[in-house]
């Protein structure tokens, strides 16, 4: 990985794989995030509340990776939305739209058989510096 840089924050929970949270790809500053989930950092436990509050998580975490690698939500251009059940659609976009403001990076959504952890939802993005 001669160009890329591995990112790595205790402010979002640790990688349940063997995969990084994010990793920057240089020249060009470009920040692939992994899929977070709605697990609390410093627990390491799935928080309680519902898809919203796993999706408010998931997006927590990826705004603190995103610190980690010196960016923020406006410098995310793509973002892939998984969900275990698609009725869940409207309460995480709810979520979704509070994080990004009036910022609308392009977007997937897909429904998918289960996720790791038990999470209803996971949320990765790919940002790039401007």
């Amino acid at each position: 990985m001669q160009n890329n840089a591995l990112i790595e924050t205790t402010a979002a929970p640790k990688a349940i794989g063997p995969y990084s949270q994010a990793v920057e790809c240089r020249p060009g500053r470009m920040l692939f995030l992994s899929g977070q989930l709605g697990l609390d950092p410093i627990l390491g436990t799935m928080v309680t509340g519902g898809v919203d509050a796993e999706a408010r998580q998931a997006l927590q975490n990826l705004g603190a990776v995103l610190l980690a690698g010196g960016m923020d939500s406006w410098h995310v251009v793509r973002t892939t939305i998984f969900l275990t059940d698609l009725s869940d659609f409207g309460a995480v976009n709810i979520v979704y739209a509070e994080f990004f403001g009036e910022h609308r990076p392009a977007r997937a959504t897909v429904q998918v058989t289960a996720l790791p952890r038990g999470a209803r939802v996971e949320i990765d993005a790919i940002a790039v510096a401007k």
